[in-house]
């Protein structure tokens, strides 16, 4: 049996000392700390976004240079699932937790300090690389929390990764209107120093799961790829949808910055009010997916996503005003389609093998940051080319896409 066979039988057992409180169940607290670790990670990944109109002015930076923010901070996230998250089975988690979280705090401080787009976008991907450190929680409440948990722990920290995305503009919108953009770098970087701290003092020791060398690990990751068609057509219809996703929320300050509406990083920021009341009602997509199965969850929500794209194209027959209201309601739908999908694929893919659940969830989340990555470059050059509504029609034809993926026969897995 070889170390990868081997790995599959073993539960990441911990150290001795896992926090549990008299009764045998994980304690609140640490179930708390991981969640707003996970979120406070994440959030990283999303701080930028609505203060690109002002970034970019501050700095003299063009659109389309400010555009690469995101983009960089994307990709460098795909990147760090792909080569860094797979340590987390061979290594001691704990440091991987409190390494990256180090060099997430220098990578924020370097973006609060930039002078210019060129360090900026250097911090950008050091900072997407680092984010990681939320793949890494995940997995650890996972570990730490008894069987008959375990269920009810992950879904908590979830919520608290899911709210740091959909949190994380609103926070930084209005730091930035009130405070200044370097201020959203400075306080996310204090918030990481508070992650690492109580990471260190509460955090067990976890134990490797397997033995392989690093190129072992990556190269299972490619025979999974080439096995599995559900985890192509999986990573594929996410990324897609991932593209117009991101394209818009990237986007959304420069236009919103602009005639005919000339408004700050505070509003641009309060959309994500808007998506964070699709989001969270995404949840209940998992109880669908249970009645009805997970492949019509993921053709509901992938259409729900391009109808309310498709509904922005009506902004230019109607008012300012009426056009933000008609933004937000599209925001609404699409961070619900989004997160639908997405619970529905994880429903998909973590069926496929339960032995390699965690290097399956990271290759579909990698097409799904690339996409996210291709998004921002992608919105930013469409924008400052043609304008808003092209956005709105990238947009539009990348959820379509993704559709015709889930609707497209699934080929059998080898």
């Amino acid at each position: 049996m070889t170390s990868l066979q081997t790995a599959q039988t073993i539960d990441g057992a911990t150290a001795p000392n896992t926090p549990r409180d008299q009764a045998g169940t994980l304690s609140a607290a640490l179930v708390l700390f991981l969640a707003a670790g996970a979120g406070l990670s994440v959030a990283s990944l999303y701080y930028s976004q609505p203060m690109l109109g002002v970034l970019g002015a501050d700095i003299g930076a063009s659109d389309r240079a400010v555009g690469w923010v995101p983009t960089l901070t994307q990709l460098g996230y795909a990147l760090g699932i792909l080569l860094l998250a797979p340590l987390g089975d061979r290594y001691d988690r704990r440091r991987i937790i409190l390494a990256k979280a180090a060099v997430l705090v220098l990578a924020l401080f370097v973006a609060a300090v930039a002078p210019s787009i060129g360090p900026l976008l250097a911090a950008s991907l050091g900072i997407g690389l680092s984010a990681t450190l939320a793949q890494d929680i995940v997995p650890s409440a996972a570990h730490l929390a008894p069987e008959a948990q375990r269920g009810k722990v992950v879904g908590t920290v979830m919520t608290g990764l899911l709210l740091g995305i959909v949190l994380s503009r609103v926070v930084s919108g209005y730091v930035a209107e009130h405070f200044g953009w370097r201020a959203v770098f400075y306080g996310a970087a204090a918030s990481i120093v508070l992650v690492g701290f109580e990471a260190w003092r509460s955090l067990p020791s976890f134990r490797p799961t397997i033995r392989d060398s690093y190129g072992e690990l990556l190269n299972s990751l490619v025979h999974l790829w080439r096995r599995h068609g559900a985890l192509r057509r999986a990573a594929l219809a996410q990324g897609l949808l991932s593209v117009g996703f991101s394209a818009f929320w990237s986007t959304l300050a420069v236009m919103l910055h602009a005639a005919p509406f000339h408004l700050g990083s505070a509003a641009a920021g309060a959309f994500g009010l808007a998506g964070a009341a699709g989001a969270m009602a995404a949840p209940f997509a998992g109880h669908l997916a249970d009645r009805r199965g997970p492949e019509q969850v993921t053709r509901l929500g992938a259409s729900l996503v391009a109808l309310s794209f498709a509904a922005m194209f009506l902004s230019p027959l109607l008012s300012p005003h009426a056009q933000l209201w008609l933004f937000a309601a599209s925001a609404v739908g699409f961070d619900l389609g989004v997160q639908a999908t997405l619970i529905a694929h994880q429903t998909i893919v973590y069926g496929i093998d339960p032995g390699a659940r965690s290097r399956l969830n990271a290759i579909m989340f990698v097409g799904m940051f690339i996409g996210m990555a291709a998004g921002s470059a992608l919105g930013s050059m469409v924008q400052a080319q043609w304008g808003w509504m092209a956005v709105t029609a990238l947009a539009t034809a990348t959820s379509t896409g993704a559709l015709a993926v889930r609707l497209w026969p699934a080929a059998p897995s080898r």
